[in-house]
């Protein structure tokens, strides 16, 4: 089979840690018989420096003509004096709504070789977890109405967040399918206690539970829900919340697991093309340094296996080669702890020969 990969290698770390799993992907090519084409397009601080816009058209258009899109990283302190149109990170939520993407996954597990770099005291980490959040991503507080105004004490800023039953239907829908293909048990966030578009996401969700009595259905307020990911992250399975508490918490989740290196995310539309990426930064204090951690990229090229073209095998081979790396003792410096660090093009080499 042959596919065509779009690549949004970015800023900072982000060509380093594309070209890792364009090797692996190559690697998987070669031994399952199937052939992946990529087309690099410009985004982020890279493409304003080039043609002085975050999310030029050529890009937009090459995604959509694309089978499928991995995405690097972008931003740095080279841009932050631009003002927000022009930022890099302008250009996430640009393509994201270009593609139609309002379902991201961002699984959070712990492997067992990583035990030692989980910060939670012992008698949890030895519960394990692996937990899949399931964050909208075109709607609430990122993409309502904004600006500047005079207000009571002078000027102020405001941001608005609005649901839509439409936007909130098929993000739950998508979070019990999910969690009907694991262990069963969905857990919706939300602040409806406070929020109306909470109190909507609630009622929703109840009325969509009922057509899945199969799945355990619970709610949970976000602030316990904070808590309880570092009190007990075991109890939860499959996690539904709106966009900005996904943002969060899905980055709170990311710290347990020992290091937010190591964690994929799939974004994904009504059809099978996605955008697929880590969800760490552009960390341009190491970039070009041979320090970043190439996993995150490499299991997200793994998603986009199973995920866009149901390569099945190809990606369940991607992640045992990961594991088996990580069980051998390689560690990229953030877990390290201390110990011998190998490169960004070691531990990608080291992944591509257990594959």
């Amino acid at each position: 089979m042959k596919y065509s990969i779009g690549l949004l290698r970015g800023d900072g770390i982000g060509p380093e840690i594309v070209d890792s799993a364009v090797r692996v992907l190559r690697a998987v090519g070669e031994k399952f018989g199937h052939e992946f084409v990529f087309t690099p397009y410009l985004i982020g601080g890279a493409a304003i420096d080039a043609c002085g816009q975050p999310l030029p058209k050529e890009t937009v258009d090459g995604c959509l003509a694309s089978d499928s899109v991995l995405l690097g990283a972008v931003g740095g302190p080279k841009w932050d004096h631009l003002p927000g149109n022009l930022r890099p990170e302008k250009a996430l939520l640009g393509i994201r709504e270009a593609m139609g993407l309002f379902t991201n996954l961002r699984p959070a597990k712990l492997y067992p070789a990583l035990k030692a770099e989980c910060p939670l005291r012992e008698d949890i980490v030895e519960k394990g977890f692996d937990i899949m959040i399931v964050r909208e991503l075109t709607g609430g507080i990122y993409f309502g109405e904004r600006g500047y105004r005079e207000g009571r004490y002078g000027e102020e800023a405001y941001d608005t967040e609005r649901y839509s039953r439409m936007e909130i239907e098929r993000i739950v829908r998508v979070a019990f399918e999910t969690a009907r293909k694991r262990r069963k048990k969905l857990t919706s966030i939300d602040k409806a206690n406070v929020l109306e578009t909470s109190r909507l996401w609630r009622k929703i969700f109840h009325e969509i539970a009922a057509e899945y009595p199969d799945v355990e259905a619970t709610d949970m307020l976000v602030d316990n829900a904070a808590m309880q990911l570092v009190r007990n992250p075991a109890q939860f399975d499959v996690i539904v919340t709106s966009n900005m508490f996904g943002d969060i918490l899905s980055d709170e989740a990311s710290q347990i697991t020992g290091s937010i290196g190591m964690l994929e995310s799939a974004s994904l539309s009504d059809c099978k093309r996605g955008l697929y990426e880590p969800i760490h930064g552009s960390a341009p204090d190491i970039a070009g340094q041979g320090k970043a951690n190439p996993i995150a990229t490499i299991l997200s090229a793994a998603m986009m296996l199973l995920y866009a073209f149901d390569l099945k095998d190809e990606a369940g081979a991607i992640v045992a080669a990961v594991e088996k790396a990580l069980a051998d003792g390689l560690r990229t410096a953030d877990i390290a702890r201390g110990g011998a660090a190998v490169s960004t093009d070691e531990m990608t080499d080291a992944i591509v020969q257990r594959l």
